[in-house]
């Protein structure tokens, strides 16, 4: 069985909502239009499905005219992120690019500047690309302090071709309800609490050429804002690994000496380094089968016993009490609204 994208919790989704402001009638509209019931709203540990997410994405900023829909003091016109990219493709390298970003956005937003500094720790050279508010303005929130660092991360790994990898993320907000996610959300270790909003990664990316055109560009647009918010799990990452060895011995739930076996490791090893990325086997095991289940829900009509089986519940009672405890609502609730 092929492990599933990773699920969006609804703490993100709400964020989304409340920036929005949208009326009660255009918000229940488009949760209809996405697939997602009202209910999970009020569930703090509820999920929806990647395309959920993007899909109600879409509709708001349509429906406002706002690619950023709510967020700043003043809407992203439909298209900005289209003539950003465009602004970009003909930089010389990266480094071009981002001073592009930057100057971008000084343009079409008061709210904060884009800046990036090169320093050179002993580690070896890096770049720092971080958010300046603009007093004039107030703080930047939380999920705008979010999605602008996703932005920024996913235009520049699409321009160079390959995922950055980021070495650290700082925020100078408060942990959000969804924190635990932000592993699928940046690779690299996340803090909050900061004085500054920033990421750091290796320099030398900035003297990379842009390998993209036109031609790329409305298939990436297409997927905005899947392909820059979302992270796609990364190969070198332990945690992707055994949950992709975990996906194939569905329904058979293998132990963590088995897991570790087929990573060719100690069980030692492999709960030192899934700490590392700050989780868990179990926290992978049961998140496995969480977006599984959601997604199965969600998108096919499987009945609700044999998508139990499939995950390894005898008894379909056992897998509503896990799927209650995985998300606060019942399977029935995402099987009604699919």
């Amino acid at each position: 069985m092929q492990a599933p994208s990773a699920t969006v919790p609804i703490s993100l989704v709400n964020g989304f909502l409340a920036a929005a402001r949208a009326s009660d009638a255009v918000t229940a509209r488009y949760l209809k239009q996405a697939g997602v019931a009202p209910e999970l709203l009020r569930e703090p540990g509820a999920r929806v499905t990647e395309e959920q997410f993007s899909a109600l994405y879409q509709a708001l900023a349509i429906e406002l005219d706002d690619e950023m829909p709510g967020i700043f003091s003043r809407p992203l016109r439909s298209g900005t992120l289209k003539f950003l990219c465009l602004s970009l493709l003909d930089a010389r390298n990266l480094d071009t690019a981002l001073h592009r970003f930057g100057q971008f956005f000084h343009i079409v937003l008061d709210d904060f500047e884009i800046e990036v500094r090169r320093s050179g720790p002993r580690a070896g050279p890096i770049v720092q690309v971080g958010l300046r508010p603009n007093p004039a303005c107030g703080p930047i929130g939380p999920l705008g302090q979010e999605l602008m660092l996703k932005l920024v991360h996913g235009v520049s790994s699409w321009l160079v071709g390959q995922k950055i990898p980021l070495l650290q993320v700082e925020f100078a907000c408060e942990q959000p309800p969804h924190a635990a996610d932000h592993r699928y959300f940046f690779h690299g270790p996340v803090r909050f609490g900061c004085e500054a909003t920033l990421m750091r990664f290796g320099a030398a990316y900035l003297d990379m050429p842009i390998r993209q055109s036109k031609r790329n560009l409305r298939s990436f647009l297409a997927r905005s804002p899947g392909d820059w918010i979302f992270e796609s799990f990364s190969e070198q990452r332990v945690g992707h690994l055994v949950r992709q060895y975990l996906a194939g011995t569905l329904p058979d739930l293998p132990t963590i000496e088995a897991a570790a076996g087929s990573l060719h490791c100690s069980v030692r090893t492999l709960c030192r380094r899934l700490a590392a990325e700050d989780t868990s086997f179990q926290s992978l095991k049961d998140e496995l089968r969480r977006d599984i289940a959601i997604a199965r829900l969600t998108e096919t009509p499987d009945t609700i016993a044999a998508i139990a089986g499939d995950l390894g519940f005898d008894d379909p009672s056992a897998f509503h009490r896990a799927f209650r405890h995985w998300t606060g609502s019942t399977p029935g609730t995402y099987r009604t609204r699919r």
